[in-house]
């Protein structure tokens, strides 16, 4: 008996469901926590490094961490269909209930709603208390945000997160099983350690420019999960290229649209600057329309995931 196609689709939902009902794993025993150490050990001295030093050994760092967290998955995956095919019905079923156990790690739906609800919560009982709520999302200085600051990035983050944490490693493991989902989260740590301009701008190259590569797609059907209006489509291109990131913009820039307000990083950038104030009905607003976005985009990624899934 050949393995169903139907056998990532049901790990990927499996995925979803975990995370919905239990969140995230212990930080000792989440895989992304660990290749967050590997990257922090390894890429200590790394800065310290003369440009073209630096970008070699960037480079040869981060592709020996994809080797250790990369192999390990495809290694996984094969032994379980390996273990599913001659069993039938039962074995297929369970190779799609520990592929989803596995996949779960690689996403963070539940995690990042309940950061950007707990914004608008803290906000209310000071703006000291928004401002460290929301400096555990992003890695700006949030000490002199106001609080409508406060909730752009709040938005901004869920918006961008969405993509990141949820839509784009269940886009890889659609088209390349769990160790597609991996290797973009591991990929997407790095860049959120190395990739930075200033004393990273050598080391951290390689990182940046692998994670702008795994997420070019992927943000832009994010953008398109959150539906700005039709006719804003060609408004969307413009302010997705305000921003520094290749991708970053699309689903923030949707956001702002979709929402008809107006999103900045102070000094950085400005998404819609026509549009209005954020207010606290807006961060509720944003919260459910990245929901529905997720559900729009899994229903896309079920139907790529059957499709990749009869050609394996």
């Amino acid at each position: 008996m050949n393995l169903s196609p139907a056998v990532l689709p049901s790990a990927l939902l499996i995925a979803l469901a975990l995370d919905h009902r239990f969140g995230e794993p212990p930080a000792r025993l989440h895989p992304v926590v660990g290749m967050g150490r590997y990257l922090g050990w390894a890429g200590r001295d790394l800065p310290a490094l003369a440009a073209g030093p630096a970008f070699l050994a960037g480079m040869g760092v981060w592709l020996a961490g994809a080797v250790l967290v990369g192999v390990p998955a495809w290694l996984l995956e094969a032994a379980l269909r390996q273990a599913a095919t001659p069993n039938g019905l039962v074995g297929q079923a369970l190779m799609a209930l520990l592929l989803g156990v596995a996949l779960k790690p690689m996403l963070a739906w539940r995690m990042l709603r309940d950061e950007v609800h707990a914004v608008e919560r803290a906000l209310a009982t000071g703006l000291d208390a928004g401002r460290a709520q929301v400096a555990r999302l992003a890695s700006r200085d949030t000490r002199t945000l106001d609080a409508t600051q406060v909730r752009e990035t709040a938005i901004e983050t869920l918006a961008e997160n969405l993509n990141d944490s949820v839509i784009a490693p269940l886009f890889w493991f659609a088209v390349a099983g769990l160790p597609g989902a991996v290797l973009y989260r591991y990929a997407n740590t790095a860049d959120a350690m190395w990739g930075y301009r200033g004393r990273w701008e050598w080391a951290g190259k390689w990182a940046a420019r692998a994670d702008d590569v795994l997420s070019w797609l992927p943000a832009r059907l994010t953008a398109l999960a959150l539906r700005p209006a039709p006719t804003q489509w060609q408004a969307l291109r413009q302010q997705a290229s305000r921003t520094p990131s290749p991708n970053g913009g699309w689903p923030m820039g949707a956001m702002a649209l979709a929402l008809g307000i107006r999103l900045s990083k102070p000094g950085v950038y400005v998404l819609n600057p026509d549009g209005r104030t954020a207010t606290a009905a807006d961060l509720a607003g944003a919260l459910h329309r990245a929901g529905v976005g997720l559900a729009r985009g899994v229903c896309g990624l079920l139907l790529l995931a059957l499709a990749a899934g009869g050609l394996r």
